[in-house]
This record gives structure tokens, C-alpha cells and sequence, in this order.
């Protein structure tokens, strides 16, 4: 069990501070007056009289900074959100005034799904902690948790989950099956990317590739509900959305954003190597200097479904499945269905700050090439298709028979 004294919680909060000055992505800190915060709120938080609360405390102090990707965590205790432990999402229903939360999206090959979760189910307890919204379930990683959930029949079941270890301490998230595709009806195809793994992402670019060159559709559904996001495998997907080479977007880093800079004097990032062995020239050119950079797609050629695919966005549809989003609004390749994006769009790491703490900080601004920023803002689609949670525990996808009817008319 994690211990601290006093002292020792002064210094943990004296490194967050610091770091937090020189890290964090923006220079101006998002307008936020970082000193006074940390002042108004340190008594409360070196008082905490246990770690829980501690960390609950810092926690309330990093929301100040009004960004995604920040948080405090112990390396021996991992928790994390369904999302990144179970490879499920949440939807928060009323159930006519006894609120639960419901499984939404529960990706092929996660801890949730290994364990006969479907989507609809109700989650009711964890361990011994009933769970009910707005209050989100955290589970611990490389441990057994014990859900309580109600499937669609009403019937309750205990579910032991096995969460494995993260193979990354810096960013603890379980991998599900990456890439699932079919053919549907009316030579309409379906792909959906539970997440964007890896810094450049080597496995899920292979598999988006070859499913596609599989199907070889003439309509194509691209879905990224609930994709976790992650790291540059996106490139692959909207690679294969346009023919030729084009700017996406580019990453500024806090000493870049300070400087006046032209997007197209950026290194350029447009080619994802097939094999591991062709990460070592990209270590040369990036390794060294400033992180921010320019993507560029990879210039794929022409594809049969050209500006005939549809895309599948909700509310968990994060950082680098935005990116696809908003270069598809972008580069006019098919209209958006289902519901804005949350706007958790840039790029994080974590940094020890002492007794076997890390604090997770954003470090690159992320902009579209139009120079559109979406943070905070996330990506609105041009169809709106609701969730329903009724349909979700008859066992029905209402959102994908609605885009699979849609996608036969563009």
C-alpha cells in the first residue's frame, strides 16, 4: 500500500508545478494562472489524508488546465478508464430514473468482450463499489476486477476481467483487435479501427491495407466509434482516402508555437514503413531536434470507392480518429454520421515527479492543414445518428443499418 507523509506530498506537488511549467504544450498555459491555482489549492492537497484523496485533489487541480490527456498516477497502481483497460465504452442512460451506465461500444478481441460483455449491458457494480453515472468506473491493470452486469435478458451475472499489464508505462492501454472488415450488402464494405496503436504504427497501417485490398469495395463504411486513437498508423487510413500527396495537418510543440513557422518547412512525415527495419531512417530524421512536425499523406492512388465512404463518429471517438475525421470533412471524402467528437487531440507523455508518481501532460498542439485546432472542439458530423440505447439492448445496431442505407446513396 502507497504511503505518503507530508513533506513527501509537498515535494511531489513542487514537481508537478514545475513540470507542468516547462512541459505542458502550451506557453501560456491556455490563459490559466497556473501559480495561483497551484497556491488556492495546495494546502488542501498536501493535507490529503490518504493517497486516494491525494490524488483525487491533484487531479482536480490539473482539470484547471482546462485540456485533455492530464492526470496523475502511481506506477504500481494502475487504473485506468474502461476505454483503455477493457476496450469498452460507457453511455451514461436514465433507465427511467435509476441511472446506470451501459456498455456502448465493446471492441472484438478486448478484456470486455473475452468476457461475454455485449453492448447494451448494464454495469452495476465493480468489486464491491456500485457503479452509476455521472461517476466513472475505474479498473486496475494487470489485476482481476469482478463486475456486476445485467445483460438484455435482465438477468445478473458476476464477470471476472483480467486486465492484463500495459506493455507501455507511459501510456497504459490494452489492445484489442485492431482491424475488423466484411462485406455488407449492395457492394458496400466495412472497416472498423478500434484504435491507432505505436508511435508510427507499423501493425495497424499492415491491416488496414490488406483489409481493404481484400474487400476492394465500391462504397466504404469506415468506423471509429469508440477508436481509442493513438499514434501516426491513422496516416494509412487516410492515405487510402485520396489519391495523391497532401498536406493533413501538423504538430507544434511549445517551443515551435512560440515562433512564427511555415507548415510545409516542417519535417514531413508521409510514409509508413511496412517492416520495423524501416523505422531506423525515421529514427534519424525525427530522434534528433524539435518535435513538431508536418504529415503528409502517402500518395496510395486511385481507389474504387473514392469520395464514396461514410464514416461512423461518436462521442468516444478520440485523438488520432479525429484526425481521420477532420481530414475526411477536410478533403470532401464522405459525409460524417452519428454524433461530435470529444475533442481530445494532442499529443501526451508522462513525466516522473517523484515516490513512483507520473504526471501525464499534453506536450504537442495538433492543427488540421487548414489550421483549424480540435481541441476542446472535436469534429461535428454532417449526419447526425443518435446512440439508442433501447435498440442497444435488443441487440441491434441502429447507427450502422442507418449508415449502411446511407452509404448506397453517395
Amino acid at each position: 500500500m502507497i504511503k505518503l507523509n507530508q513533506p513527501q506530498r509537498e515535494a511531489v506537488v513542487a514537481a508537478i508545478a514545475q513540470t507542468v511549467r516547462k512541459k505542458f504544450f502550451d506557453p501560456n498555459l491556455n490563459g490559466v494562472d497556473w501559480d495561483a491555482e497551484v497556491e488556492a489549492r495546495r494546502e488542501a492537497i498536501v493535507k490529503a489524508d490518504n493517497v486516494d484523496a491525494f490524488e483525487k485533489s491533484v487531479n482536480e487541480l490539473l482539470k484547471s488546465l482546462r485540456t485533455s490527456h492530464v492526470g496523475l498516477f502511481h506506477d504500481s497502481v494502475r487504473r485506468a478508464t474502461a476505454k483503455m483497460a477493457l476496450s469498452a465504452t460507457f453511455y451514461a442512460y436514465d433507465n427511467g430514473g435509476d441511472p446506470r451506465w451501459m456498455f456502448q461500444d465493446v471492441h472484438e478481441g478486448g478484456p470486455a468482450q473475452l468476457a461475454g460483455i455485449k453492448p447494451g449491458d448494464f454495469l452495476l457494480r465493480v468489486d464491491e463499489q456500485e457503479s452509476r453515472p455521472p461517476d466513472a468506473p475505474a479498473f486496475p491493470m494487470g489485476a482481476v476486477s469482478r463486475l456486476l452486469v445485467r445483460s438484455a435478458s435482465g438477468t445478473d451475472k458476476t464477470v471476472e476481467i483480467a486486465v492484463p499489464d500495459p506493455k507501455s508505462k507511459k501510456h497504459p492501454v490494452i489492445v484489442p483487435k485492431l482491424v475488423t472488415a466484411r462485406m455488407l450488402d449492395r457492394g458496400v464494405g466495412y472497416l472498423k479501427v478500434s484504435m491507432f496503436p505505436g508511435i508510427i504504427g507499423i501493425d495497424v497501417a499492415n491491416e488496414i491495407s490488406a483489409a481493404i485490398g481484400e474487400m476492394n469495395p465500391e462504397r466504404l463504411i469506415v468506423d471509429l466509434r469508440g477508436n481509442t486513437g493513438g499514434g501516426l498508423g491513422c496516416l494509412r487510413l487516410m492515405s487510402m482516402l485520396v489519391p495523391d500527396r497532401r498536406g493533413v495537418g501538423y504538430s507544434l510543440t511549445r517551443k515551435r508555437a512560440s515562433t512564427r513557422f511555415d507548415p510545409n518547412a516542417l519535417p514531413q512525415f508521409d510514409r509508413i514503413p511496412s517492416k520495423k527495419t524501416g523505422l531506423l531512417p525515421l529514427l534519424a530524421k525525427f530522434a534528433l531536434g524539435d518535435k513538431s512536425i508536418a504529415i503528409f499523406t502517402e500518395g496510395s492512388g486511385p481507389q474504387r470507392f473514392h469520395r464514396r465512404v461514410l464514416f461512423l463518429i461518436n462521442e468516444h471517438s478520440a485523438s488520432a480518429s479525429e484526425m481521420v475525421a477532420a481530414f475526411a470533412a477536410e478533403s470532401s471524402s464522405g459525409p460524417l454520421a452519428g454524433v461530435k467528437t470529444p475533442g481530445r487531440v494532442v499529443g501526451a507523455n508522462s513525466f516522473k515527479v517523484g515516490h513512483g508518481f507520473r504526471v501525464a501532460l499534453p506536450v504537442v498542439a495538433y492543427h488540421t492543414w487548414r489550421g483549424q485546432v480540435l481541441e476542446g472542439a472535436g469534429v461535428h458530423p454532417s449526419v447526425q445518428l443518435p446512440f439508442n440505447p433501447l435498440s442497444a439492448r435488443a441487440g441491434r445496431d441502429d447507427q450502422l443499418t442507418a449508415a449502411a442505407e446511407l452509404a448506397t446513396r453517395i
